[in-house]
């Protein structure tokens, strides 16, 4: 990729005629999970513990705002499908707590309903 590439969403915009049809495209947008899988010292919350985002800009309830302050650096990225650093699956970001011992979260996309409060 050249320097003058730009990335672009190649959404055709010129479709959207009226706010249903631009709510039917935002719904597309997807939901976000959120999941504990390393805790190193005292936390509210516990390993395995999973949170759903809406979308980008609806935040689940009950996480720790310091954890959601670093999380906001990353929504739109894992929403829109950026790759992430993480060599083993470029889906899901792992991201430490602003905590220096804390704990440790994968966030990824949901892309179907069965994914959705899936488990491991």
């Amino acid at each position: 990729m050249g320097c003058g590439d730009m990335i672009d969403l190649n959404i055709d915009v010129s479709r959207i005629r009226d706010h249903q049809e631009y709510g039917e495209l935002w719904k597309r947008i997807g939901k976000i999970e959120i999941r504990m899988v390393e805790k190193h010292e005292e936390c509210e919350h516990n390993l395995g513990d999973a949170f759903v985002y809406e979308d980008p800009y609806k935040k689940p309830d009950n996480v720790c705002t310091a954890l959601l302050h670093v999380l906001d650096l990353y929504t739109w990225r894992v929403a829109l499908g950026f790759p992430s650093w993480n060599s083993g699956d470029r889906k899901v970001f792992r991201i430490h707590c602003p905590d220096p011992k804390g704990t440790v979260w994968e966030m990824r996309k949901i892309t179907g309903i069965a994914e959705a409060g899936k488990t491991e």
